[in-house]
């Protein structure tokens, strides 16, 4: 069977949908996917062979099955729910929703109309984040720290425990269920300047800092110390690139999901882990906010 594709969105993470669905990875499940179109605000010529057309136009079409959400995070509600209502798959870039409840009732609705509904998260196929998780595997944890530097970002994107949803996600995969103790935020607005700081415990009490800090000029980076009894891991550990890129990585888990070859008990998991994170999120925004 194959799939017939929506594009919501054309950024970059909306381009490189379409590219990656146009020419997938042979003998993957992505094969089973093709571009019928996509939906933007802005009138655009064809992109890479695929055609502009209207949300009503996807919402009907037979041959449209999935829609792929690439706008920015505030509208990914809307877009989920609307194509999710429809009876249509839906892979959405991370956060699906701005507040934990909403994601709930997302999850709730997909599995009420009987589709699959997946979240992006490629900071998980990174060879970085794969080399560092073997690193630490066994090892076990006293105290750590997480501190990711960013420039400046554009209006959209939501609360920073929202819009670090990749860095929080690491941190529940490597040590676990969390719970949120406590957090703040500095901000200086004239400068276009913010740091959020949450702390947070694992199930056996050992604490974590996750540190978001965004302005004009600090570089993308990621600054990690974290203590175990057997010594300490300073610095993510150097990898080279994998021979398939992150969005191909994830086009063929949804896609696995479409054909049926993901386990149950696998799609649990995954659910627990997304609104877990979603909860830490929100718990963390309600910390800073009081």
């Amino acid at each position: 069977m194959m799939f017939g594709a929506v594009v919501v969105g054309i950024g970059t993470a909306g381009w490189v949908r379409i590219r990656d669905i146009s020419a997938p990875l042979q003998g993957s499940s992505a094969e089973k996917l093709s571009v019928k179109g996509f939906v933007s605000r802005r009138n655009l010529d064809c992109q890479q062979g695929a055609s502009q057309i209207s949300v009503e136009e996807a919402l009907i079409r037979e041959d449209i099955n999935v829609a792929f959400i690439c706008t920015e995070n505030a509208s990914h509600e809307e877009g989920v729910r609307t194509f999710l209502q429809a009876g249509k798959h839906v892979c959405v870039e991370y956060p699906m929703a701005l507040n934990y409840k909403t994601a709930v009732e997302l999850w709730n609705l997909a599995e009420e109309k009987g589709v699959i509904l997946h979240e992006e998260h490629i900071e998980l196929f990174s060879e970085d984040y794969k080399q560092l998780k073997r690193e630490i595997k066994g090892k076990t944890l006293q105290q750590g720290i997480l501190h990711f530097t960013g420039g400046v970002l554009k209006p959209g994107f939501g609360f920073m425990a929202f819009s670090g949803m990749a860095r929080l996600t690491w941190l529940v995969e490597l040590f676990g269920e969390l719970s949120v103790t406590t957090a703040k935020m500095e901000q200086d607005l004239a400068n276009n300047y913010s740091k959020m700081t949450a702390k947070m415990l694992t199930a056996d009490k050992k604490t974590l800092t996750w540190i978001e800090e965004r302005g004009r000029g600090l570089p993308r980076a990621k600054i990690i110390n974290f203590q175990f009894e057997s010594g300490p891991v300073t610095q993510i550990p150097p990898s080279p690139r994998g021979p398939v890129g992150l969005f191909m990585q994830d086009l063929i888990q949804f896609s696995s999901k479409l054909m049926g070859q993901v386990s149950p008990e696998e799609l649990q998991k995954e659910k627990n882990r997304i609104l877990h994170c979603s909860e830490l999120a929100e718990r963390i925004q309600q910390f800073c906010e009081s």
